[in-house]
């Protein structure tokens, strides 16, 4: 009896063992895999989100002067014409 506990206690501490290995395994596959990741992002000169943002935001100001200018420079035209 006491052979079996021992071979069960053997086999349970292999397979905590083993489960030690794989869960260390899995977190440096996860580290090179995020390396890669970000290595290949950066050779592609993709932007942040944030950049994306801002520049959207600067682009959206930049239209919105353009429509203000152009109105004004028509109002200019017309008060000109009727001058």
């Amino acid at each position: 009896m006491s052979t079996r506990n021992k071979v069960f206690d053997d086999f349970s501490q292999l397979f905590t063992n083993a489960m030690g290995v794989a869960q260390g395994a899995k977190t440096e596959a996860e580290t090179a895999m995020k390396s890669w990741m970000d290595r290949w992002l950066a050779d592609r000169q993709l932007v942040t989100r944030e950049e994306f943002d801002a520049v959207r935001a600067m682009a959206q100001k930049a239209r919105e002067e353009n429509e203000a200018l152009k109105a004004r420079i028509e109002a200019l035209e017309a008060a000109a014409n009727k001058g």
